[in-house]
């Protein structure tokens, strides 16, 4: 994980650039460098994980070009290959790739890539900065305007706040250049339906994702695994170890009062023989770092903080007590195959509308989550469920076969993998929803921790001061406020709350855990 910034213009100084690049140091503690071309200056912090030499540091320059890239590139060796007999390679980093496929292809090398990064080119030739984001937003990337109308890029919201007026998330799936913002991949479009029977639907979604699994796998720093004992870490995990042929490092965390899932990471870790850790933490724990947690994500959002409180602490300790570099975690899963509401879903349509809504909409929750929790700890995350080819194709699945018809929540998921990867009943376990691994008793220290804080009235006065996603319970005031205190007058960088869809029947709740709706049942007893 690293950090990247960069500014065409004269209204800010290298001093002031520096002072708001240095705020996001923990993405890349190894080795900061700024640099000048004319009136463009560019940023980089660096965590090594792809060629650990000096040789890898960015920026990368090329006849007059200059680029740097937070990000992994996969198949970056075969490209190299297919590039190395006109340009000549000084480093073993993957981003190294970028500007040679740049002064071949231009803009449609975005495209051809996969990748998840964020990027920002100064094209010295046409003396401009191109900048882009891969197609679902796991590496983040903003922007805004200073007073004087001059674009600024950086990794994350906290660099820009002071320096422009309006701090936007750059869009997924797009590049900048000439001043426009350009969609090269859309990830919700689907071009040809998959009707194909449940086997070779289950075959190709198993095979996709081990193979994303296996390039996630490639790193140069040593690697861990995030482990709730839920189904999806659980199966990243899993795979992981299998392709590794080697003991996997794996990582949970609970609260000392209810971790309800600890027990099942555990059997899960047994069962693959992985070297594994727990973290115990405490309602104290929890409330003293909601204030850090909230700056830190930048958002306000209800579900985000709620699952980022744990995230943030498991983390936080992997870091201080281990030489782990990069993560792999199980995100993205839920938005493809289902949550426990989207079993309310009315038809196919509904469901796939909402799944592709979740889909443009995950660089501003849960992939915002994993990568602030992590990056924030100098440690970088790698998303196996995001693996376009596999996101790609799950998306084009006839949406009636995903539907919940087989009454076990993300059945084709669970049938890709029976077999030996994992014990039947960790396989096939519901959703332990909103206990996120800790215990369901966190967010309700939390929402005490809310309650104890306004009375009625505060809190319907409080409330009405904001006009853009106003809070609607206690807990959702709290948070809205920390969030203003570290990115004041910046809400709109956050479209709305995280929640149910509430035209649909059975899910027009004032709460986004699904232990409000009526099919939550026994599920993470």
């Amino acid at each position: 994980m690293c950090s990247i910034m960069g500014y065409k213009g004269t209204g800010i100084t290298k001093e002031e650039f520096k002072l708001h690049f240095d705020k996001t140091t923990s993405r890349g503690p190894d080795m900061q460098r700024i640099t000048s071309y004319g009136d463009v200056t560019l940023g980089f912090e660096r965590l090594a994980i792809m060629g650990l030499h000096e040789e890898g540091m960015q920026p990368f320059e090329l006849n007059g070009r200059a680029v740097v890239c937070n990000g992994e590139i996969y198949g970056f060796r075969k490209i190299k290959k297919e590039l190395e007999s006109e340009y000549t390679f000084v480093s073993d980093s993957d981003c190294e790739v970028l500007l040679p496929m740049y002064e071949k292809y231009g803009t449609d090398m975005f495209a051809m890539l996969d990748a998840e990064y964020a990027c920002i080119i100064y094209d010295g030739e046409k003396d401009e900065l191109i900048a882009s984001r891969d197609p679902i937003g796991i590496r983040p990337l903003f922007y805004g305007y200073t007073v004087d109308k001059e674009i600024v890029f950086a990794s994350e919201a906290k660099n820009l706040t002071g320096l422009v007026e309006e701090i936007k998330a750059f869009p997924p799936g797009h590049y900048y250049k000439d001043g426009e913002f350009v969609c090269y991949r859309d990830m919700t479009k689907v071009d040809t339906v998959v009707r194909d029977d449940l086997e070779t639907v289950c075959r190709n979604i198993h095979d996709k994702l081990v193979a994303g699994i296996e390039k996630r796998l490639d790193a140069d720093a040593p690697l861990g695994f995030l482990l709730s004992g839920g189904l999806d870490s659980s199966l990243v995990c899993a795979v992981s170890a299998k392709l590794l042929k080697k003991p996997i490092r794996t990582f949970a965390i609970g609260m000392n009062t209810d971790a309800i899932d600890l027990k099942y990471a555990k059997e899960v870790a047994e069962y693959l023989g992985s070297d594994h850790k727990e973290i115990i933490i405490t309602k104290e724990d929890v409330i003293n770092a909601l204030d850090e947690v909230i700056g830190i994500l930048g958002t306000y959002d209800i579900t985000t903080i709620r699952a980022s409180i744990g995230m943030y602490l498991i983390c936080k300790a992997i870091h201080e007590q281990t030489d782990i570099r990069v993560l792999m975690t199980g995100e993205i899963s839920d938005e493809l195959f289902g949550y426990k509401y989207t079993d309310f879903a009315p038809d196919a349509k509904s469901f796939q509308d909402e799944a592709a809504k979740r889909i443009r909409e995950l660089y501003m929750y849960d992939v915002l989550r994993a990568d602030r929790c992590i990056s924030s700890n100098s440690m970088e995350a790698r998303v196996p469920f995001g693996d376009l080819d596999f996101v790609s194709y799950v998306m084009s699945i006839d949406p009636e076969m995903k539907m919940n018809k087989y009454n076990k929540g993300k059945y084709l998921l669970r049938h890709a993998f029976e077999g030996d990867y994992l014990p039947y009943d960790i396989l096939m376990r519901e959703k332990a929803a909103f206990s996120d691994a800790v215990g369901h008793s966190m967010v309700d220290y939390l929402k005490e921790y809310a309650e104890q804080k306004y009375t009625e009235e505060e809190f319907e006065a409080m409330a009405l001061e904001y006009d853009h996603a106003r809070p609607f319970t206690k807990e959702s005031l709290l948070y809205r406020q920390i969030f203003e205190k570290h990115y004041p007058h910046q809400a709109g960088m956050v479209v709305d709350f995280w929640m149910p869809n509430k035209e649909w029947e059975g899910c027009n709740v004032n709460d986004p855990s699904a232990r409000v709706l009526s099919n939550y049942g026994a599920s993470g007893e």
